[in-house]
C-alpha cells in the first residue's frame, strides 16, 4: 500500500482564500528567515569569522549568496506544492525557525558547537519534512533534496570550525 495521500482528499477542501493566505505565509516566513540570516552573516567581513581555521573545500563567500536564495526558493515552492496537495506545514515552519537559529548561534553569538547541534537537529527536521511532503506530492519532496545536501555540507564546514579552532 502506498504512503501517498490522494490530492482530492484534502486539497479539494482548500478555498482560494486559504490558498492565497498559505502562499503569502510561506513566502513571508521564508523571506524573513532568508533576510535575517543574510543580515546576521558578515562572511569574510566579520573579523571573528575571517580568523577561523576553515575546512578544506570551504567555498568563497559569494557562493553562499548564490546557493541560499535558490534553496529558499525551492523550500517555499515545495512547501506550497505540498500544502496544495493536503500536507500540514508544521515541520516546514519549525525547520525555518531552527534554520534561522543557526545563523544567530554561529555568526552572532560565535557558538559553533551549539550551532553544530542546531544544524544536526535541522538536518533531521528537513529529512522528516521531505518524508511528509513525499506522502502528499513527491515532486515537493524531491526539490528539497538540494537543501538536505547543502545542510550536510554546511554541517561538515561547521564541524571543522568546532574541531579545528
Amino acid at each position: 500500500m502506498s504512503d501517498a495521500i490522494p490530492v482530492t482528499e484534502t486539497a479539494g477542501k482548500r478555498t482560494p482564500e486559504a490558498t492565497m493566505l498559505a502562499l503569502v505565509a510561506i513566502l513571508a516566513a521564508t523571506s524573513l528567515v532568508a533576510g535575517l540570516g543574510a543580515l546576521t552573516s558578515g562572511g569574510e567581513a566579520d573579523p571573528w569569522y575571517a580568523a577561523l581555521n576553515k575546512a578544506p573545500g570551504n567555498p568563497p563567500g559569494f557562493v553562499f549568496g548564490i546557493v541560499w536564495p535558490m534553496l529558499y526558493a525551492l523550500m517555499a515552492a515545495g512547501a506550497f506544492m505540498a500544502w496544495r496537495a493536503g500536507a500540514h506545514l508544521g515541520l516546514f515552519f519549525l525547520q525555518l525557525v531552527v534554520n534561522f537559529g543557526w545563523s544567530y548561534l554561529f555568526f552572532e553569538f560565535h557558538q559553533p558547537l551549539i550551532a553544530l547541534v542546531d544544524i544536526m537537529v535541522l538536518w533531521v527536521l528537513v529529512l522528516l519534512m521531505i518524508r511528509q511532503f513525499h506522502r502528499h506530492n513527491p515532486l515537493a519532496a524531491w526539490i528539497q533534496t538540494p537543501y538536505l545536501a547543502w545542510l550536510s555540507f554546511a554541517a561538515y564546514l561547521n564541524a571543522w570550525v568546532v574541531f579545528a579552532n
